[in-house]
């Protein structure tokens, strides 16, 4: 092949055009086209302020409202009803609670059960304070789920109610008041849970399980937890009638004995000193 000027041309050309572009690959470019710049889209800006504004959400739905779980077959109420209350939710002195409440509002039975004992009386006295007397008129049941539960310084039992009474939760069976050692308080229901022994063991009807998780539970709307397995796994431990051991005496008042009247006795008159005969002087010659 004959190589001459027009070679020469060429390759010139060819170098040329290769040197004028950017670095890479030879005869290819860097730049982009001017079409697929101009193509680009440009992001649109957001909705205004205004526009934001005007939008209206759409309403929630109410929430679902989910019961709570069932955890016994006992149907339980909260002992006073009608009125706004407060109460203990620590251990003081004894595992009971004082539920302040206004004079005069509804003690209502915790659950299904039958009447066990009732004081419409009150018999308490400051002189004496004896441990059967300070809740003053009272009524105790025995519930379906075999607990008892007192509800104390009432200031009414409802008439008719007697021992053995059948009652419903949520039965109205006496009212709140200040009677026995609440006297100088403010009205309130002494509120208590053990199980049943007899009159002669008062100690144990006053108290034997803390109260407040169960009232707590009854009072918003939890009204299946029962005191029941506590009550029982209790008594198994400290046995139906454990000694008394808390605020067991009351105040002994000794009897004064009448004054004796004083006997009067004649006081005996002592003897009257004799005067000493005078011994005669020997220089004395008048008794001679």
């Amino acid at each position: 092949m004959r190589s001459g000027p027009l070679s020469a041309v060429v390759v010139g050309v060819l170098l040329t055009g290769g040197c004028a572009h950017a670095t890479g690959v030879a005869g290819v470019s860097m730049k982009a086209p001017a079409e697929a710049v101009a193509a680009t889209p440009v992001p649109s800006a957001g909705p205004g302020t205004d526009e934001q504004a005007g939008v209206q959400r759409p309403a929630a739905e109410a929430p679902v409202q989910v019961p709570p779980p069932q955890v016994s077959k006992y149907t339980y109420a909260f002992p006073v009803k009608g009125c706004k209350t407060s109460y203990q939710r620590k251990l003081l002195i004894l595992p009971k609670t004082t539920i302040w409440a206004a004079k005069g509002c509804a003690f209502v039975a915790p659950v299904d059960g039958v009447v066990d004992e009732i004081n419409t009386g009150n018999r308490w006295s400051p002189s004496t304070d004896r441990g059967p007397d300070r809740e003053g008129r009272f009524v105790s049941i025995i519930g379906e789920d075999g607990v008892r539960y007192l509800g104390g310084h009432l200031d009414a039992v409802v008439p008719d109610l007697k021992p053995g009474s059948k009652v419903k939760a949520g039965q109205k069976i006496g009212t709140i008041g200040n009677s026995g050692n609440a006297r100088d308080t403010a009205p309130n229901l002494y509120f208590a849970i053990s199980w049943k022994t007899g009159p002669a063991y008062w100690w144990v009807r006053r108290g034997m399980v803390e109260p407040w998780d169960y009232l707590d539970a009854w009072d918003k709307g939890n009204r299946t937890l029962s005191p029941k397995e506590e009550t029982f796994r209790l008594r198994g431990e400290v046995g139906e009638t454990p000694a008394c051991t808390t605020l067991c005496a009351g105040r002994s008042t000794p009897q004064q004995e009448p004054e004796k009247e004083e006997q009067k006795r004649p006081r005996k008159k002592k003897p009257a000193t004799p005067t000493p005969t005078p011994t005669p002087s020997l220089n004395d010659t008048s008794t001679l």
